[in-house]
């Protein structure tokens, strides 16, 4: 049995994480954690979980949570990784970091655009980053996982395929990305309410998202081309779910099925990731609830310009089902072991 504890249950990533673990018959969980509601019961809180865990919301304290688990899964805002990673050191525990505080390798990057201190950043070349397209094998070895953000997840498997190629302008590119409301976390926020929500589609953090240099890091990794992104976020109506749409110029005439070619050859052998058949357009519906991802080309002739169509949940794929499967990757399992899951169709 592998035991599970998850720092900060009670968020969406919290919460999708014990969905996603709690049929297993090889997790068992240690302590689930929440500060505001310590010795509330978690099927209380959960009332779909009834019947189905039997344990209340602790404290954390780092010698029960650290001492007595096998992976912890950190599932909290910017900023408070950082001392858990270095209590972590004295104990044999893995850790899976939900949030950015260890994916951008560049200390001054992540202090500008997070606007908090760095103050683990002898961590910060040892983290892992937690993308298994590209991370597989060093995944296997970790300690410390820096999962990735959900947009960036999005963009990254876009562009894989293409990036170091010299098809394409790495400076040219434009990621126009749209999330479902769960991807600005639980905390009260008068912006996603349901009643300023419904019916209205808007951009936000347009020159400044946190993303951008966590999406160019990863981008430039994979190539010896310079790489710019302009990339701008939108926040749907909807619960869960990213749709974007990427344009990359073209260097020269290209032949669309054989960049279709090229994108299914590129992930013939990743489980949760589809390339849709030519001409098929994906739909958010097709990925609900699952740790799947969809993608689509064209090749506009016109503008010489390449468009990447990309669809995941964020909450899955784009965070906890991904946390999920890098889990199984540490721990020599089966990668897709607990995540071969249905959409939620209607």
């Amino acid at each position: 049995m592998i035991k599970v504890s998850i720092i900060g249950a009670t968020g969406y990533t919290g919460s999708e994480l014990i969905r996603l673990l709690i049929l297993r018959d090889d997790i068992e969980f240690n302590y689930l954690t929440s500060t505001r509601l310590a010795g509330q019961s978690v099927a209380t809180y959960y009332p779909h979980l009834s019947g189905l865990i039997d344990l209340t919301f602790s404290d954390y304290q780092s010698e029960s949570v650290l001492g007595e688990s096998d992976v912890v899964f950190v599932c909290l805002p910017h900023g408070h990784a950082m001392n858990l990673v270095k209590e972590a050191q004295n104990y044999p525990v893995k850790l899976i970091d939900l949030s950015p505080d260890f994916r951008i390798k560049d200390r001054a990057v992540y202090e500008e655009y997070y606007q908090v201190k760095q103050t683990a950043p002898e961590f910060l070349e040892t983290a892992v980053y937690g993308l298994p397209e590209i991370n597989r094998e060093r995944i296997k070895d970790a300690r410390l996982i820096a999962n990735p953000g959900c947009f960036v997840t999005s963009a990254l498997l876009g562009l894989l395929p293409i990036i170091n190629s010299t098809l394409i302008d790495t400076q040219s590119i434009i990621i126009d990305a749209k999330s479902g409301a769960s991807g600005a976390g639980k905390s009260a926020n008068t912006a996603t309410l349901l009643a300023e929500l419904q019916g209205n589609f808007k951009a936000y953090n347009v020159l400044k998202h946190r993303h951008i240099p966590e999406i160019e890091q990863e981008l430039q990794a994979q190539t010896k081309q310079p790489v710019q992104i302009q990339f701008t976020p939108h926040l749907l109506p909807i619960e869960r779910g990213i749709f974007t749409t990427i344009y990359v110029n073209l260097t020269e005439k290209v032949n669309e099925a054989a960049l279709h070619q090229m994108f299914q050859e590129k992930y013939s052998e990743e489980a949760f990731i589809q390339v849709l058949p030519i001409g098929q357009l994906p739909e958010l519906k097709s990925i609900r609830g699952t740790n799947n991802c969809q993608l689509q080309i064209q090749v506009d002739e016109r503008t010489n310009r390449l468009i990447i169509l990309v669809i995941l949940d964020n909450l899955v794929k784009g965070a906890s089902g991904q946390a999920v499967q890098n889990m199984n990757i540490m721990f020599g399992l089966t990668e897709t072991k607990g995540l071969n899951l249905m959409p939620l169709v209607p």
